[in-house]
């Protein structure tokens, strides 16, 4: 289903869970005085709610085996953010979302079980973990999440903004923190701006 010009929503249903993609132009509204203009960024929305319980849930955001010559690709991460940059000698493209920190820390707000809140204490041991974030030799972000229960809701943010690779401000890195709270919530109230504008003649 497509929301408008620019944004699509596609909807799965499952017997073990009713499942959301949301895509959509966002706006991560940096400082102009601090960073550099933005090329474009575009974000994906997960939403799972659950039917049956899941043991083990993986979401994913690919880059292509082979990029293009003279691009190189490497783990840009930082706390609460697992991101992979790629750039070449003209444009700087950053993939980023929740790390696993963020993922314990998004209980308090509701986008994930409030149980994953007492996961934070494991987060350093990755290597040993049954979930978390994989960077797959730097051509992608894979999510693991921890087991799901009937009743569950959970929401995964992904977003990817890029730059002239010229730009040294770091803008594509600040681009892709938001929560799905925040992506959300700029959709709903510029959907909500458009409805209430009437188009001109």
């Amino acid at each position: 289903m497509r929301t408008s010009s620019c944004r699509a929503a596609a909807r799965w249903g499952t017997p073990v869970a009713r499942v959301e993609l949301l895509l959509t132009p966002y706006d991560p509204e940096l400082d102009p005085g601090v960073w550099g203009p933005l090329t474009d960024c575009r974000a994906a929305v997960w939403r799972i709610d659950v039917l049956a319980p899941i043991g083990r849930l993986r979401f994913s955001a690919g880059l292509p085996l082979r990029l293009p010559e003279g691009a190189d690709a490497g783990w840009d991460g930082g706390q609460a953010l697992a991101a992979i940059t790629v750039e070449d000698e003209r444009t700087r493209l950053t993939v980023g979302g929740n790390d696993e920190e963020a993922i314990c820390w998004a209980a308090d707000s509701g986008e994930v079980p409030q149980r994953w809140a007492a996961l934070i204490d494991g987060v350093d041991g990755r290597a040993s973990s049954t979930w978390g974030v994989d960077f797959g030799h730097n051509h992608g972000l894979a999510w693991t999440l921890p087991p799901l229960e009937v009743g569950d809701h959970c929401e995964l943010p992904v977003v990817a903004a890029w730059a002239p690779a010229t730009d040294e401000s770091a803008n594509t890195w600040y681009a892709v923190m938001p929560s799905p709270s925040v992506l959300l919530r700029q959709v709903t109230a510029r959907l909500t701006k458009r409805c209430r504008t009437p188009e001109a003649d």
